[in-house]
């Protein structure tokens, strides 16, 4: 085995350029990039809201009722 090596050398000009389709895919990888972050920052978005839904806090100029029973003898 004159020469060694023997393994496959990557070409990163022709891996980049994907045979003339880098335009479409690399716009693909971005498009479908872009989309999953988006739907992460809306569930996350929906699960702060549930979130507020379940355990709403009292606005504080609103009279609150005394639900206590301490003042009942």
């Amino acid at each position: 085995m004159a020469g060694g090596g023997g393994g496959i050398t990557m070409n990163w000009s022709k891996f980049f350029s994907m045979g003339g389709y880098a335009l479409y895919v690399w716009g693909s990888y971005g498009v479908t990039f872009v989309l999953l972050v988006g739907e992460v920052l809306m569930l996350l978005k929906r699960k702060r809201n549930l979130a507020r839904r379940e355990n709403p806090q009292p606005a504080t100029n609103e009279p609150r009722l005394n639900t206590s029973l301490q003042g009942i003898q």
